[in-house]
């Protein structure tokens, strides 16, 4: 007989899916309206190769000075882009793509020389969602908190830089816990499979969020696979049906009666 999944590594790792999307999901729609959908790619790369340079220069893996770095190179690239935004609107993506490429060769580099460079590569990627630490979940969910109250109560004067620097915050905490790809499912995913909807798409968002993590991690204790691609490809699948859901409701409604 297969031993029974053990259930108790898998609500610190659903909490931590459910932080991610809670900030994720209105910003998602913020970045799929403003036509920089690789922002979050490009500012989780750089965070990330905080974190890695932290790490080469010696300090704990989850002290803080590692956080203090990865906050800090986000901070840093997230204004950088608000700049290059404003001088250089029509190349704006091309610009997150080349920022992408620098952190992330950068990243290489400092890890060309450690035997372990590239499981460290790896968990900055995949992440270790089912790993996730606790105490560090706390802190966690009090920088979400902030993030969301500054969002919901000031993002009409907030402006540009505003909305850089708090999207930096959030994903420099959200790289951490679950990975640079579900970094960038969850603020692409549920933003494009809602954006349709016309009312109530804040909650259809945080729904497919919430599912995706958490049937992702279900299907990883039973099937003993990783849980990061996992949760990629149900979030996905769980989009797209909602698509395709949307579509023949608005069809049905659009039908002349027979």
């Amino acid at each position: 007989m297969n031993p029974v999944p053990d259930l108790s590594i898998l609500w610190p790792a659903l909490a931590a899916g459910l932080l991610v999307t809670a900030t994720h999901v209105p910003l998602g729609a913020q970045v799929l309206s403003r036509g920089i959908v690789f922002i979050d790619l490009a500012v989780a790369q750089i965070a990330g190769l905080g974190v890695i340079f932290a790490d080469w220069l010696g300090f704990e893996p989850q002290g803080a000075a590692v956080q203090a770095a990865a906050l800090a190179a986000a901070l840093g690239g997230a204004l950088l882009l608000n700049w290059t935004e404003q001088i250089w609107p029509d190349v704006q993506e091309a610009v997150i793509g080349v920022s992408f490429i620098l952190a992330a060769t950068g990243a290489s580099l400092l890890l060309a020389s450690n035997p372990h460079g590239g499981e460290h590569l790896k968990e900055l990627l995949v992440g270790q969602i089912l790993w996730v630490n606790t105490s560090g979940l706390a802190l966690s969910a009090l920088v979400s908190a902030a993030v969301l109250w500054m969002w919901f109560c000031f993002a009409a004067r907030i402006g540009r830089t505003g909305f850089y620097v708090l999207f930096a915050c959030a994903v420099t905490v959200s790289l951490q816990l679950v990975g640079l790809y579900l970094v960038f499912t969850s603020l692409i995913v549920p933003a494009l499979a809602t954006r349709r909807i016309a009312r109530g798409r804040l909650a259809a968002g945080y729904a497919l969020g919430a599912l995706g993590y958490a049937s992702g991690l279900a299907l990883s204790l039973i099937s003993d696979l990783p849980p990061g691609p996992l949760i990629v490809w149900t979030m996905t699948g769980l989009g797209i049906a909602l698509i395709v859901y949307g579509r023949v409701r608005s069809n049905a409604r659009e039908a002349p009666p027979v």
